[in-house]
């Protein structure tokens, strides 16, 4: 049966974000009493897949406290197996309501799929190459990203087309995830995080979510 568990949790997101860029954090949910309740049981409300980059401290920027989020991160936020069987493992055993996905601006691993389509790309190591390559579709797709020039290609469309492959990739790969969007119990939200603003904007938001008030555009 369709819950409102999903949109209660992103607007939960939303206001701990707008309290993190307003400089007001309430850092809540990191006392003492809350590390003891959780010594034996955890039952967080998001699972948030995002970029490795040390700048998105994901607790910090949501404002969140401990529990409260069940975090898997990669370079690039590129979907593999163990990404996938962690998710599975927080919407299928913890019941999470929500998948945050989060990219942002400034990323490494994008410039590096950019910058790979020139002729005179310098070698990477293989495990590098294997997280970018998943990138370079992304890059392909923007205007200029048929060339050879990573001058001309935008990185924030390519953030934003890669972004919105990895919800696909996820939604295509993981029958538990995509059956649990169908039955209305999991919503997924794909965000970009502007590093400069410290805002994460809301770019694509699939199954049971209502977007009044949750800043989606």
């Amino acid at each position: 049966m369709p819950t409102t568990r999903p949109t209660k949790a992103w607007e939960v997101m939303m206001r701990g974000n707008a309290r993190f860029v307003a400089g007001e954090p309430q850092h809540p949910r990191q006392d003492v009493e809350r590390r003891e309740s959780l010594a034996h049981v955890q039952k967080p409300d998001v699972v948030l897949f995002g970029c490795a980059d040390s700048r998105l401290a994901a607790e910090i920027i949501f404002d969140k406290g401990l529990g409260d989020l069940f975090v898997v991160r990669n370079a690039g936020q590129v979907i593999s197996d163990s990404v996938i069987g962690s998710i599975e493992y927080a919407v299928g055993v913890l019941e999470v309501p929500l998948i945050v996905v989060l990219g942002h601006d400034e990323c490494g691993a994008v410039r590096a799929a950019i910058d790979s389509i020139s002729p005179d790309a310098p070698l990477l190591s293989p495990y590098i190459n294997g997280l970018i390559q998943q990138i370079v579709p992304a890059v392909r797709r923007v205007p200029g990203g048929a060339g050879n020039d990573p001058a001309v290609i935008d990185a924030i469309e390519v953030g934003r087309e890669h972004l919105r492959d990895t919800v696909a990739e996820l939604l295509e790969r993981s029958e538990l995830v995509s059956d649990a969007v169908a039955r209305g119990v999991l919503g997924i939200v794909g965000a970009n995080y502007k590093l400069l603003e410290g805002t994460a904007v809301p770019d694509i938001i699939i199954g049971n979510i209502s977007t009044t008030d949750t800043g989606a555009k």
